[in-house]
Parts: structure tokens; C-alpha cells; sequence
């Protein structure tokens, strides 16, 4: 349902700060009216501690449905190269309506753990047989389609795939769903932007699946096709990946990239877990957004990123579900945060000062970095709960046991450290309520529809 009237909250993180009785308004979706230190109106809806939805700046819908399937260890150990061939032979088979279905259950989890928009790094583009749709925009569209019924804030982020590695190499049989030249690839950012259109809020970026998966001239054409948008691109996420490109053109992948492209404030660079101290020194000062995703990069063994190193150069960052084997906004950010105490053997690595509390930290360094990857056009610092700012609100349950004697920061730090996704009572985007009780309304009929979809699948 529409905020009708308005709500009104015991507290708020606005961005400025914790603010007490508060009530907001919305319009067309977005916030009115924010209003401090003031009574409820006879007609508001009634909470007690709201904070802003955050953004899921990387996400791959249709991996929720190998959630728990790659967990066998091979005969020679494993890797993120041999998941990737599992999630080759989980694509194989996937067909339209499946990846809706999929996408769909993705996006509701999504909302119900505080994600209130998406960013969705989509590189299957044809069929079975790898040719393409009619439709250019086929799988496109269904990824639209599912962000349409579940209500989640959606940047599509139609992505150019064509090589299986550095320097041109010839794609796989396996990748044939992935492959497309760029004047195909520019079909599909047209009928992507097209069917993105009907979405409230909706956006489309564009996106290299990596260097190793592009030419040079062909990451030339993606970035002319951006149109001075958003480009995201998978990066130095694997050590073999930064041997390789070493081995083709004598370059590190973020030293080739900040050498020969126009790397600012309109790109994300998604993992960058091998990046040099002078690299991410480079990316910070280029304004870029480094794009973490601490629950994947955990499962797949890819290493740790350096986060204290790059924010303390003023370094941007926001969080991705990636993967989508666990989808928790603050089981990520739990998960950055325990990345960096293991690796240096120290506690509270990533609050901003000393007294300063590492849940609130974190928390805004996501907000902030992630709306830059997501809105293009937006202007770069703290967004929230703020007139003209998107209706996108989450509230986190008052009566939890995780939340006895807390207050301000304390309520983030409990959420993020303690309690988890199931703190999150109620979710607004754009003015909808879609989640209450920690539960999306259209959950069950989501749910229907993706268990038939992976019923069929693992047949």
C-alpha cells in the first residue's frame, strides 16, 4: 500500500544524524516532507526506529538458485574457476520464465533484508543454443519483469561478454548464453533501456563482464555505448586473472584499466581484491566506486580486499549480494568489517575515527558509494531520508531482544553485529509498503513459482 497521511517513527537516521519523532510524507513516490520533534498525525502509520534502504550494487538474480549446490569438494580441490564451470551447467538449462522466476524470489529477499534497489549485472542474453532471441531483449525484459512484481528499485546493467580470456580468445562452448559482438551488445542495451522504462525509478548502466571477457576496442565500444552513464566491470577479482593479464600485455587489470580508459566517478569496479596499494591510491582519486560483495567473495576463496587501505585514501565503497547464496545487507557489511579483523588481527578496522561507531560507518560508506553505482547523474555524498530522495524507508523491529537498551549508532551496531536480517520489520520503495513483518506481501506466490522453476531445473 501507498504511505497515505504519513509515518511517523520514535527515530530515524537521517543524513545528518539519529533524529527523534519523525514523520515523513511522500509524493509521487518519493519523500515530501521530513519533519523533526514533532507529534504524530491522527491518520500516520506508527514505528519505531526507520532507516534508509540501502543499495545492492552487484547482483547475478539467477545464481540464488545454485544457493547450496556447489558445496562438494572435487577430486584436485576447488576454486572459483570450478564453480564457474557448475554455474555454466546450471545455465544450460535455464530457460525465460525460469530466470524470472529465479530473478523474482532473488529480489523479494532482497527487500526483505533492507536492499531497496538493485543493481543487476546481466550477462545472459540468448538462448540454449547461445542464438539470439527475436527479442533482443528477452531475459532483459524478464529481469524487468521481476523487479516489476516484486517492486524493487531496479539499474539494469546489460553486460558485454565475448572472449574466455585475455586477448581474444575464443569463447567456450559453455559461455555461448554470454557471447555477443558489440553491434549484437547494442541491441540489447537499446532493448534493455526500452523495457527498464516502465520501471518507477528505474535505470540502465552498462557493463564489461571483465577485462579477460573484452577486447580493448571492444571495451572501447562499450564505454561509447554508456553514453556518459554508469560502466560497471568485474575486476583482479582472482590472482590467476591478474597472472594472465600480466602475461598479455605486461599490466596488472586495474593498472591497464586506469592507463587506457577514462576511469571516474561513473564506474564500478566490482571486487578489485588484488589491486595494489597504488592502484586503489589511483582509484580513489579517480572518484570510481570499488564494488565489495564479502559474502560471495568469502564462498568462492577469492581473498580479502585491502578496505581500510583504500578508505583511508578516501576510497568509495558499496556492497553487492553478488551471487545471491545468502542474501543479508547486514550480514555483508558484518562481513567486510570480520574480512579486515582477520587479516590485520584488530577490531573495529573500518569506523571512520576512534569513538566512532563501525556499524554507522559502514552503513553510509554503502549508502553513499552505492548510489553513486546505481543513479546516474547523482550527485556524490550521503543520500537518505531526505525531501526529493526516493520513498525508500526500512524499519527494524523495536520489540527485538537484540535491541534492549540501544539507541543511535547502538541500533546499527546491533542490527549489522547482532541480530541480522531478521531485524527488518517493514520495507517502503517508492512509497509502497512491500514488506511488513519481516515478510514480503507477494512472497508465497513468488515462492510457488520458483520451486516449480527449480524442481524443473534439477530434474
Amino acid at each position: 500500500m501507498y504511505a497515505m497521511g504519513g509515518l511517523w517513527f520514535e527515530s530515524a537516521l537521517l543524513p545528518q544524524g539519529w533524529a527523534r519523532q519523525v514523520r515523513l510524507t511522500a509524493s509521487d513516490g518519493r519523500i515530501a516532507e521530513v519533519s523533526t520533534g514533532v507529534a504524530p498525525g491522527a491518520d500516520d502509520e506508527r514505528h519505531g526506529i526507520a532507516l534508509p534502504g540501502l543499495p545492492n550494487l552487484h547482483s547475478h538474480a539467477f545464481q540464488r538458485g545454485l544457493a547450496g549446490l556447489t558445496e562438494r569438494r572435487g577430486a584436485q580441490g576447488d576454486s572459483f574457476w570450478t564453480w564457474r564451470e557448475l554455474m555454466y551447467r546450471f545455465v544450460e538449462r535455464l530457460d525465460p520464465e525460469q530466470l524470472e522466476a529465479l530473478s523474482a524470489l532473488a529480489f523479494v529477499e532482497m527487500l526483505e533484508a533492507g536492499f531497496t534497489h538493485v543493481g543487476e549485472f546481466h550477462y545472459l542474453h540468448h538462448d540454449r543454443e547461445g542464438a539470439p532471441f527475436a527479442d533482443p531483449g528477452e531475459l532483459a525484459s524478464r529481469v524487468v519483469a521481476a523487479a516489476a512484481s516484486t517492486g524493487i528499485g531496479l539499474t539494469l546493467l546489460p553486460t558485454l561478454y565475448a572472449h574466455s580470456g585475455f586477448g581474444g580468445a575464443p569463447p567456450s562452448a559453455r559461455q555461448r548464453r554470454f557471447i555477443s559482438d558489440p553491434e549484437r551488445f547494442a541491441r540489447i542495451v537499446e532493448a534493455s533501456r526500452k523495457a527498464v522504462a516502465s520501471l518507477s525509478f528505474g535505470s540502465c548502466g552498462v557493463a564489461a563482464h571483465s577485462l579477460r571477457a573484452v577486447t580493448p576496442a571492444e571495451l572501447a565500444a562499450v564505454i561509447a555505448i554508456a553514453h556518459g552513464g554508469l560502466i560497471h566491470l568485474h575486476i583482479a577479482e582472482q590472482t590467476r586473472e591478474v597472472e594472465e593479464c600480466l602475461a598479455w600485455c605486461g599490466r596488472r587489470p586495474v593498472q591497464w584499466l586506469l592507463e587506457n580508459c577514462p576511469v571516474d566517478e561513473r564506474w564500478c569496479l566490482v571486487h578489485a581484491t588484488h589491486a595494489s596499494v597504488a592502484e586503489l591510491h589511483e582509484v580513489a582519486a579517480r572518484g570510481a566506486v570499488v564494488g565489495l560483495c564479502p559474502v560471495t567473495e568469502a564462498s568462492l576463496g577469492d581473498g580479502i580486499f585491502p578496505a581500510g587501505e583504500f578508505l583511508g585514501a578516501a576510497g568509495r565503497i558499496g556492497i553487492g549480494s553478488d551471487s545471491n547464496i545468502r542474501v543479508d545487507a547486514a550480514e555483508e557489511l558484518r562481513t567486510l568489517e570480520y574480512s579486515q579483523r582477520l587479516a590485520l588481527r584488530a577490531r573495529n578496522v573500518l569506523a571512520r575515527e576512534p569513538g566512532a561507531s563501525t556499524g554507522r560507518s559502514l552503513f553510509e560508506l554503502a549508502l553513499g558509494g552505492g548510489w553513486q553505482a546505481l543513479r546516474p547523474g547523482k550527485p556524490t555524498g550521503v543520500p537518505g531520508i531526505a525531501p526529493g530522495e526516493p520513498f525508500d524507508v526500512v524499519t527494524l523491529s523495536p520489540a527485538s531482544v537484540d535491541l534492549i537498551g540501544r539507541e543511535g549508532d547502538e541500533l546499527l551496531d546491533s542490527w549489522i553485529f547482532a541480530a541480522g536480517r531478521g531485524l527488518v520489520d517493514c520495507v517502503w520503495r517508492a512509497g509502497i509498503k512491500r514488506v511488513s513483518g519481516g515478510r514480503h506481501r507477494e512472497r508465497a506466490g513468488i515462492e510457488r513459482r520458483y520451486a516449480a522453476a527449480l524442481r524443473t531445473l534439477l530434474a
